[in-house]
C-alpha cells in the first residue's frame, strides 16, 4: 500500500506545482511563462524522484507505468493500482488549486492548468505531438531506470530535465500533457473544451508509451 500512496502524493505534487505554475504565473503566453511552467513540472519530478522514488519508483504518470509494465518490470495488478492512485493524487492536487483560486482574486489566465489544443493546432497535430513527446519522455525513463544500463542515482535528474525539455517544445501546441493523470484532473474542473479534448491527452500518451517500449526492446534490451 505504501508504494500506491507514494504514487498518489507524488502525482499530487506534480499537479500542484506544475499546474500551479501555469495558473499563478499567468498561463503560458510568453517565453518566460513557458520556461517557468516547464521547469515547475520538471523540478517536481526531480523532487519526487528523490522523495518517493525509493518507495514506488516515482512513476507519477500512467504512461510511464504502462511502459514499465510492458517492459515486464512490474505486475499487471501493481500497474493498475499505480494508475488509479496517480489519478487520485492528481485530483487532490487540482482540488487544492481550485480551493486556492476560489479564494484569491488575481484574474488568472487559467484557473485549472488544463490541457487544450493551441490556436491553429488540429486534432491530428495535437495527437501526434503528445504521442511523440511522450515517446521521447518514456524512452528516457526506461533507459535511465534500467537495472544494468541506467543512470543510477542520477536517473531522477535525467528524467526531470527531459520533462523540462518536452514542455519547452510542446507547451505552445497542447500545453503539454504526456501524462494522462495530469490531464484528467484539471479537465474535470475546467469542463468545456478541455473535457471534450481529454481523450487526446489519454490515448496519445499511452500510444507514445507503447512505442517507446518497442523501441527500448529493440535498442536497449539484452534479448535478441
Amino acid at each position: 500500500m505504501k508504494k500506491y500512496l507514494a504514487e498518489m502524493f507524488g502525482t499530487m505534487t506534480l499537479v500542484l506545482m506544475g499546474c500551479g505554475a501555469a495558473i499563478f504565473n499567468g498561463g503560458c503566453g510568453s517565453v518566460p511563462q513557458v520556461l517557468t511552467v516547464a521547469f515547475a513540472f520538471g523540478l517536481s519530478v526531480v523532487a519526487m524522484a528523490y522523495a518517493v522514488g525509493g518507495v514506488s519508483g516515482c512513476h507519477i504518470n500512467p504512461a510511464i507505468t504502462l511502459g514499465v509494465w510492458l517492459s515486464k518490470r512490474m505486475s499487471g495488478k501493481d500497474a493498475a493500482m499505480y494508475m488509479l492512485f496517480q489519478v487520485i493524487g492528481a485530483l487532490i492536487g487540482s482540488t487544492i488549486l481550485y480551493l486556492i483560486t476560489s479564494n484569491v482574486e488575481m484574474g488568472y489566465a487559467t484557473t485549472t492548468g488544463a490541457n487544450a489544443l493551441g490556436a491553429g493546432v488540429s486534432v491530428a497535430g495535437g495527437f501526434l505531438a503528445e504521442m511523440f513527446f511522450t515517446f521521447v519522455f518514456v524512452l528516457v525513463v526506461l533507459g535511465a531506470t534500467d537495472s544494468k544500463k541506467g543512470a543510477g542515482s542520477l536517473a531522477g535528474l535525467a528524467i526531470g530535465l527531459t520533462l523540462v525539455l518536452v514542455h519547452i517544445v510542446c507547451i505552445p501546441l497542447t500545453g503539454t500533457s504526456v501524462n494522462p493523470a495530469r490531464s484528467i484532473a484539471p479537465a474535470l474542473f475546467e469542463g468545456g473544451a478541455a473535457l471534450q479534448q481529454l481523450w487526446i491527452f489519454i490515448v496519445a500518451p499511452f500510444c507514445g508509451a507503447v512505442l517507446s517500449t518497442l523501441v527500448w526492446k529493440l535498442v536497449g534490451s539484452d534479448e535478441k
